[in-house]
């Protein structure tokens, strides 16, 4: 066994080699750019070393100075994680010749497998099913627009060099073409260093179903089941779950053992992952092999028990693999939430900052893989992801429970969070009957048709949660006021009720209120329900109230937003107004709210670099054209115009740092 490594990353997955590796006894070496000085990694590490600049071509994508780290410090190889360079052959060759270990499969594994074309091919000669597509990269256009013209709309551009959803885009129509294809290769150009761009039929609402496998020097492969990763936006996956309620015993062993013989014809060793995509009929089809550790390997973990870390660095050392197909058991069932600092109610544009709060959710079966903590920056040059949230439970259906309730308490403040988004999608009908596909979240939860009004009972326990702690705000400040009280008259009866009426959006309740002569009991009655509701001493911390309602434990992040209170619950969010009977009868006689409207501005809608400008001063522009292409989080985003009109004033020039809310351009 190694005695130190190099974790050539950052985030989440650094520290989870960095924790792996500890408990093995091996030291670790982390490695950060100026802007992770002082991250999570730094801290845990037995050592760390300074790569560079902010931006990933100077530290994190610098081959050459991850290299020498490695040799300054004494390391006797690298483990790359999951992105970066995990995938680059010519890192793990530059590995090798300097006398180290990569921790992960050969250079020339990860340049045929690492290809889609090549790794397409060689499926093809294994009899794997694949989708239809073109062999090579596209050099033009043109030649994109002459493939297309053979197998059909709609299809999908990828990237040949890497994976993650970055430079992926489906195009339905020719009009979309010309602008995908650009974008395309700017992602892909600026995540892996390579935009060549490929092209496939797109096969619609299909499922993604991924099987983990493990193979050492020796030629021995076996796989760890199945993962399912349906849940998407942008093919950056949100929620994973193992098993896949779509995959039967028989289909498991059809998609294992062709996963396992592609990794053996490829001479494949280590930690890899093979995807497939399957369609309404069970037929599947091979997607791509990534040759790394995925960033849903948790789920894998918890069900079998296994520590895929630990095994990566076992068989890099060159130990046997001796587990055996008979001894792997999917037990139970693991489900996966990315967690992610970008705002769902504004098209989730990244969102960058100082984390101010921070509490991970606390419980049996619940684990966390998170690369902050309170007083971590998230910075516009990274991918978004914060953390990982995994749950276990006997069967499905527990552990989506056990997901639900860790969500509801895990607070993050500071930067916006898909926190409420990921616990809405869990919460969804259809996600409950396993209804998944790739086109859950466009489906199911963008569509303003198709949305669902929150469940009744959710809304009754919000409407508690605020109300009571309104009732109690208040109460105090009745209590510190009674030392003033005159004491001439008798003495006043205690009210029995309290009655209130909570207002949210267009929904109105009626409350009565009743203290029991338990301490921290109460009685709740909203309309002809009646609820009996416990408040758990010390549990109003941080913001999140715990209340035990009707005996089933709920938890609630609060917060005061002015005279309102803001709870999120179930992923719901929302804001509610608290009245006494008589104040509700005036509040009919409040004006609204005035609103701001700035049409005549292209605001940003996020922090980030400027790319591109489509426009000069002078330019008649339509309503939704896109002015300006900006990069945040290795992500790009065009940012449209807000009116029809003429470019009066243009305020940035590409390369330029923008700011949430900054104006870009005027109009007239």
């Amino acid at each position: 066994m190694f005695s130190k490594i190099l974790v050539a990353n950052r985030g989440e997955i650094a520290v989870r080699i960095i924790r792996g590796c500890k408990r093995m006894g091996v030291r670790t070496v982390a490695v950060y750019s100026d802007a992770d000085s002082r991250s999570l990694p730094v801290t845990l590490a037995d050592e760390a070393y300074h790569l560079g600049g902010d931006r990933p071509a100077e530290s994190y994508l610098n081959k050459e100075k991850i290299i020498d780290a490695a040799r300054v410090t004494g390391c006797e190889a690298i483990h790359p994680g999951y992105g970066f360079l995990s995938e680059n052959p010519a890192f793990a060759r530059m590995t090798a010749e300097a006398g180290l270990i990569f921790i992960g499969p050969p250079a020339d594994v990860i340049a045929t497998l690492g290809d889609k074309i090549a790794a397409k091919k060689l499926a093809a000669e294994l009899n794997i099913p694949i989708v239809a597509g073109h062999p090579a990269p596209v050099q033009s256009d043109e030649e994109a627009m002459a493939v297309i013209e053979k197998i059909g709309f709609p299809v999908l551009l990828k990237p040949a060099a890497g994976g993650g959803g970055k430079g992926m885009r489906v195009v339905m129509q020719p009009q979309e073409l010309n602008s995908a294809l650009k974008l395309c290769r700017q992602e892909t150009r600026k995540a892996f260093g390579d935009d060549s761009i490929f092209i496939e039929r797109y096969i619609e609402a299909p499922r993604h179903i991924e099987i983990q496998v493990l193979a050492d020097h020796n030629g021995r492969v076996i796989h760890l089941g199945e993962r399912e990763c349906s849940i998407q936006r942008r093919y950056q996956k949100i929620i994973e779950e193992s098993p896949s309620m779509a995959v039967d015993e028989e289909l498991r062993r059809k998609m294992g053992a062709m996963a396992c013989d592609l990794a053996l014809r490829a001479g494949y060793r280590n930690a890899g992952t093979v995807e497939f995509i399957l369609d309404r009929n069970q037929n599947f089809y091979f997607l791509e092999m990534n040759t790394r550790l995925q960033v849903e390997h948790p789920v894998t973990e918890m069900v079998t028990g296994l520590d895929l870390i630990e095994w990566q660095l076992r068989i890099a050392g060159g130990e046997k693999l001796t587990l055996k197909p008979e001894d792997i058991r999917l037990t139970g069932w693991a489900i996966e939430a990315r967690i992610c600092a970008e705002d769902p109610a504004r098209n989730f544009i990244p969102s960058m900052g100082l984390i101010t709060r921070y509490a991970e959710p606390l419980g049996d079966n619940i684990r966390v893989d998170s690369g902050v903590n309170a007083g971590s920056r998230v910075h516009v040059f990274y991918d978004s992801m914060l953390a990982k949230l995994i749950c276990w439970g006997t069967d499905r259906e527990t552990a989506r429970k056990t997901m639900i309730q860790a969500l509801n308490g895990y607070h993050i403040e500071g930067v916006s969070s898909n926190v409420d988004f990921a616990n809405q999608v869990i919460n969804h009908p259809a996600f409950i009957r396993g209804e998944l596909t790739t086109d859950f979240i466009a489906d199911h939860l963008l569509r303003e048709d198709a949305k669902l009004p929150p469940p009744l009972e959710q809304l009754h326990c919000m409407v508690m949660a605020t109300t009571l702690i309104y009732h109690l705000r208040v109460a105090l400040v009745r209590n510190s006021l009674l030392p003033l009280k005159s004491q001439v008259g008798g003495a006043m009866t205690p009210e029995k009720y309290h009655d209130y009426v909570t207002k949210s959006e267009n929904d109105i309740f009626n409350i009565r209120l009743r203290q029991m002569p338990a301490e921290l009991e109460w009685e709740f009655q909203l309309g002809d329900k009646t609820y009996q509701v416990k408040t758990p001493p010390l549990e109003f911390f941080r913001r999140r109230l715990k209340l035990i309602i009707n005996n089933e434990p709920n938890m609630f992040r609060l917060r005061y937003d002015g005279n309102f209170i803001e709870a999120a619950f179930c992923g719901i969010i929302r804001t509610f107004e608290i009245y006494e009977p008589r104040e509700w009868e005036l509040a009919r006689y409040m004006p609204p709210p005035a609103r701001r409207t700035r049409e005549n501005v292209l605001e940003s809608p996020m922090p980030g670099l400027v790319v591109e400008i489509n426009v000069k001063s002078g330019d008649r522009v339509y309503r939704g054209q896109e002015l300006v292409v900006i990069e945040s989080m290795k992500m790009e985003s065009a940012v449209a115009s807000p009116c029809d009109g003429i470019v009066d004033s243009i305020h940035i020039k590409p390369g330029d740092t923008v700011e949430t809310g900054m104006v870009l351009m005027g109009f007239k």
